[in-house]
């Protein structure tokens, strides 16, 4: 099924509620809210889905596996039953810079399959990198998921379609969320290039212009395929950036 949804930051509750306002004044065609759980950030992604739920009923926050403790119960239980929260994204989180911040040994199949025990209701969505590993390597670690309890995915952002086509043709029936995000500076695709071994196609610009047609594109093979997408608009202006295509 076609889906659309827009990855937003919890920076504070005041900024987060005029985006999500944004969202839904402009962007009909937007049906989904996802929102990280940012360390450098106060506001939880739970608590931002369930302020977001104010004015979408889909919500979807992120939950870092290294963040939970596997020998207790799940603390979120309640939480996601009493402001229905039906859908969740596990991934396996970042260690934190600050030191003095706890966290465990858990990796996300791990955490996936003990949240599936005790919510199985819950839908679970896992990650897929498609530049970690080989792409054989990257479809072993989405089977493991999928054993674990995961029903489906949310990529790491695509920038060029012919990569978006092969994942796609290899994981057909499968319920994936294609990512995009624009990269606006020389300096931000240095970033993907060095840190994330993204792949850019030859004929890449990072101009608005540029990310808008591959937002146009995106969409276009979302449609084409029945698959969903998701947007990540980060540093950049989200009227600007889908005005006009959304």
């Amino acid at each position: 099924m076609h889906k659309i949804a827009i990855e937003l930051v919890p920076r504070d509750h005041e900024s987060l509620q005029h985006e999500l306002q944004q969202v839904r004044d402009h962007f009909p065609n937007i049906n989904l809210i996802n929102i990280p759980d940012l360390l450098k950030f106060s506001l939880r992604s739970w608590d931002a889905c369930i302020q977001a739920k104010s004015l979408f009923s889909h919500t979807i926050p992120h939950l870092r596996a290294i963040d939970f403790d596997l020998s207790k119960p799940f603390p979120l239980v309640e939480t996601f039953e009493e402001n229905g929260i039906e859908s969740i994204l596990v991934i396996a989180g970042d260690q934190p810079q600050d030191m003095s911040r706890r966290v465990f040994r858990t990796s996300s199949v791990e955490l996936i399959r003990a949240i599936k025990a005790q919510m199985p209701a819950l839908k679970i969505y896992a990650g897929i990198d498609p530049y970690r590993t080989g792409i054989k390597t990257e479809l072993d670690y989405v089977k493991r998921k999928l054993d674990a309890g995961a029903e489906g995915f949310f990529t790491q952002p695509f920038f060029d379609l012919r990569l978006m086509g092969i994942y796609r043709d290899l994981m057909a029936g499968i319920d994936v969320f294609w990512g995009i995000s624009p990269v606006m500076s020389v300096r931000s695709k240095d970033y993907w290039d060095n840190l994330n071994n993204a792949i850019f196609p030859p004929d890449f610009e990072p101009t608005l212009e540029w990310n808008r047609g591959f937002a146009r594109k995106a969409l276009e093979f979302s449609q084409r395929t029945d698959s969903s997408l998701y947007f990540m608009p980060i540093r950049v202006d989200l009227a600007k950036y889908l005005g006009g295509i959304l």
